[in-house]
């Protein structure tokens, strides 16, 4: 599962692929959680749009009152899921990260990593929305990631972009067979464990 990333300068470092930015200003995020606004991209008849949506997505069919949001939605079983499977016909959208944040269960203790891409590039991040809120599409994690976890988001190079946000291909089945980038990560301090942490320190390596 991925609960945690780091965007920062969204509107600058996505300005090749974004025609509009709306109600969205370059900012410093190094713990960004579920139920934040966090910049996403859309896309319009006249280019794509990156827009401030809520992570975590309540299907509007939800009716229990408890009905907790969801932040992220497996690749395997997206065309399934009751919650997921129009969503990933119709509301496809992708959002932006530095890097992301997972922790290896090592005895009785939680140690967190740092994740980024090997050539240090932007993420971008398979998603689905509705109305106002979004989640993160997962897959199962490549094999040197699978020390730390078994889960790790569906990140796509920049040219795929566009190709998984045009709603005339098979959404899941090319996020399937799309090339992804390699990761590399690193142990940080615990100090990320407290989502009110917000600082560049939390993605400096402990060692």
């Amino acid at each position: 599962m991925c609960g945690r990333y780091v965007i920062t300068n969204a509107v600058t470092k996505t300005s090749k692929i974004v025609k509009s930015a709306i109600q969205v200003e370059d900012s410093e995020n190094y713990n960004a959680h579920p139920y934040q606004k966090l910049p996403v991209i859309k896309k319009y008849k006249n280019g794509n749009t990156l827009e401030n949506l809520k992570w975590g997505l309540i299907p509007s069919w939800a009716k229990e009152k408890d009905f907790k949001a969801l932040i992220n939605a497996r690749l395997e079983t997206i065309d399934e899921k009751v919650s997921f499977k129009k969503l990933i016909k119709l509301n496809r959208c992708v959002a932006v990260a530095d890097g992301f944040y997972e922790w290896k269960r090592q005895d009785k203790e939680k140690i967190p990593h740092y994740f980024l891409r090997d050539d240090k590039k932007l993420m971008y991040i398979a998603g689905i929305y509705e109305e106002d809120q979004f989640c993160l599409i997962t897959e199962e994690a490549k094999p040197n990631i699978q020390e730390i976890h078994h889960r790790q988001p569906v990140i796509l190079n920049e040219a795929d972009v566009n190709r998984y946000l045009n709603l005339e291909l098979q959404g899941s089945a090319f996020l399937k067979e799309c090339k992804k980038p390699d990761l590399t990560f690193y142990e940080i301090s615990k100090d990320v464990n407290k989502p009110t942490n917000n600082s560049i320190s939390l993605i400096q390596s402990v060692n």
